[in-house]
């Protein structure tokens, strides 16, 4: 049977017109067992699609690896070094993972406490929550009733010493059912948003691009983010705005020389856009909450200044005025008409183009519902490409 590509389902909440290329299920082929073919074919469908769903897929851990490393075959370890998570308890990362033993590259994540799983005689899950992440928070009252937020608004990358992974593989294994919970903003829009429990939300980094003004589109095709060292450590004292998409700036993140031993050579600084090896299109590709500094090249020659921001370049170090750039730039494409929140199944595995959207984990569970999740990524062999000379030319 040949791969067939069906357009995922979209909430009645979604603009249709802004997924026409956003999304396929994935049909005719068992993700474990790929052809050289097949996979070809899988790998330009993720490139131009940015997720991919295989509804009742039959995956091992080993099966899940090879799947994830085969986009990068020079990958190896696990996207923020095998779970070490920067070595130290203090990363916020630290309580949400666990590895399975044999196969290190491969995450258990979810909720609940799980018995004999792939090696693990009892592993303690915990579903990341607003509720200790926010500087605000939804009351319990209101959570009761039904009421949430979005987490974190990520990237899948450690931002300090290793590559940003290419693809996240995430394969649901048990799948508590509930009550759809209605995500709210809270930023005074009013904005709101109908979610399954549990749901991974995504937003595509090319819509994310594609809807800035051309003040703005100049400012991200000209802009380079540095972040923090060990950004999970930095950022841990501090908190999120509530729409999880980057950190209230009350100067709680931690000093970096309080920090595991860094070194500057290891810092990441990456573009703002990165170029999609397929399609040649731009994704907005920022995770708001390690970043420390913005900077920008001057207008290219030639380009017209009226209107243009930091036209003769900057390099920005204040970190509010940094964060309120991106912010700025990053809210639009987190309005509730531009996220696919995915509708979680028993044995549904979604690859997603991780150096193509945004995702987050959404909601709230109690602890008797038990969920449980296989994900992996690795560590890329070589960082994202930003736009060329002649992208730059075009949007400046």
């Amino acid at each position: 049977m040949a791969i067939e590509l069906v357009p995922l389902p979209l909430p009645a909440s979604a603009d249709a017109s802004k997924f026409a290329q956003f999304g396929r299920e994935v049909k005719g082929v068992n993700p474990g067992s790929l052809s050289e073919s097949e996979f070809e074919q899988v790998k330009e469908a993720l490139y131009k699609h940015d997720a991919l769903l295989f509804r009742n897929a039959e995956l091992t851990p080993e099966q899940q690896y090879a799947l994830t490393k085969a986009f990068d075959p020079a990958s190896e370890s696990y996207g923020h070094g095998n779970n070490k998570t920067e070595g130290t308890k203090k990363s916020i990362l630290h309580p949400d993972l666990k590895t399975i033993p044999r196969v290190p590259q491969v995450q258990l994540i979810g909720n609940g406490t799980v018995y004999n799983h792939e090696g693990l005689a009892e592993a303690m899950l915990k579903h990341p929550s607003h509720t200790t992440f926010h500087k605000t928070r939804v009351s319990p009252e209101e959570e009761a009733n039904g009421f949430t937020r979005f987490y974190r608004w990520h990237i899948d990358a450690a931002l300090y010493d290793l590559s940003p992974p290419k693809v996240t593989t995430l394969y649901g294994i048990t799948i508590p059912k509930g009550e759809p919970q209605t995500v709210r903003y809270d930023d005074g829009t009013g904005d709101e948003l109908p979610v399954p429990l549990g749901t991974t939300a995504f937003v595509s980094g090319k819509t994310m691009f594609d809807i800035l003004p051309s003040e703005l589109k100049s400012l991200a095709v000209r802009s380079k983010v540095k972040y923090a060292p060990h950004p999970y450590v930095w950022m841990a004292p501090a908190r999120a705005l509530s729409t999880g998409l980057g950190i209230e700036s009350d100067g709680h993140e931690l000093p970096f020389e309080e920090l595991p031993p860094w070194e500057e050579s290891r810092r990441k600084t990456l573009p703002v856009v990165w170029k999609n090896p397929v399609t040649g299109d731009l994704h907005f590709q920022v995770h708001p909450c390690g970043i420390a500094e913005l900077l920008v090249d001057p207008l290219p020659e030639g380009a017209k200044r009226d209107g243009a921001l930091y036209p003769d370049g900057a390099h920005l170090t204040d970190l509010k005025e940094v964060r309120d750039i991106l912010y700025k730039m990053q809210r639009p494409a987190i309005a509730p008409k531009l996220i696919y929140p995915h509708d979680w199944h028993e044995k549904d595995l979604v690859l997603f183009h991780n150096r193509g959207v945004l995702h987050t984990v959404v909601g709230a569970f109690t602890k008797d519902q038990v969920r449980a999740f296989h994900q992996c990524n690795l560590a890329a062999s070589d960082d994202p490409v930003g736009p060329t000379p002649e992208d730059v030319k075009k949007w400046a």
